[in-house]
């Protein structure tokens, strides 16, 4: 044991550094010596930066991962809404209230509807959306849920998540119907809020997806 020791003594600083109780592993570094003898709050804080840049590339990966191809989505918060879109909300989340996640989405458009008459906010239902291409305008079927007051475009899901690709598909029906505002409205959620998304076009062309309007 007393060998031991001595041979402790001997070593350079780095080598007792290793036992937590020795107390010169945070002597200063002398001459000719080799290591790091950096002090523990000059530590710390490079610890604290080093997460803190992880942190901020791991956001920005996330943000690359769930946007569409082709079309930016530029997320905001959102402190106030338009009126209309106000309403909208009220009356979807009036209809979740009473009926719940896990019913079919026709289901919830029937209701929607009802609730938005009680309400007496003006809308139509399943309005056609025109593919027009080179002069030539076709009518393949394509619908909309919601058309309420003759600008705001509301398409309804009743889905397990809401993927990238329910958003890229609403703003070409943005472009096809030359409206530059939506709703995204997902039932299947424990709280609606989870599932309202509010989806702009910008004037030249982009896609800005705002995420839960009331968060």
């Amino acid at each position: 044991m007393f060998r031991f020791f001595l041979l402790l003594i001997s070593a350079p600083p780095r080598l007792r550094g290793f036992f937590f109780f020795w107390p010169g592993r945070n002597e200063p570094r002398r001459s000719g010596e080799r290591g790091d003898q950096r002090r523990p709050e000059e530590g710390r804080q490079e610890a604290e930066g080093a997460l803190a840049r992880l942190a901020g590339a791991t956001r920005r990966l996330r943000r690359i991962r769930t946007q569409p191809r082709g079309h930016p989505i530029v997320p905001e918060r959102i402190d106030g809404d338009s009126k209309l879109s106000g309403e909208v909300i009220g009356a979807a989340m009036q209809v979740h209230r009473e009926l719940g996640p896990g019913l079919l989405e026709s289901v919830y458009r029937v209701c929607l509807e009802h609730e938005l008459r009680c309400r007496e906010i003006p809308f139509e239902a399943e309005v056609p959306v025109p593919v027009c291409y080179r002069g030539m305008e076709l009518d393949l079927g394509y619908r909309i849920d919601l058309l309420v007051a003759t600008e705001l475009v509301v398409e309804l899901k009743a889905v397990v998540a809401l993927v990238p690709l329910h958003t890229a598909q609403l703003l070409t029906y943005l472009k096809l119907l030359r409206r530059p505002v939506s709703l995204l409205i997902n039932f299947n959620t424990p709280l609606l809020r989870q599932g309202i998304r509010r989806v702009l076009l910008s004037s030249q062309g982009r896609l800005q997806d705002r995420g839960d309007p009331r968060r």
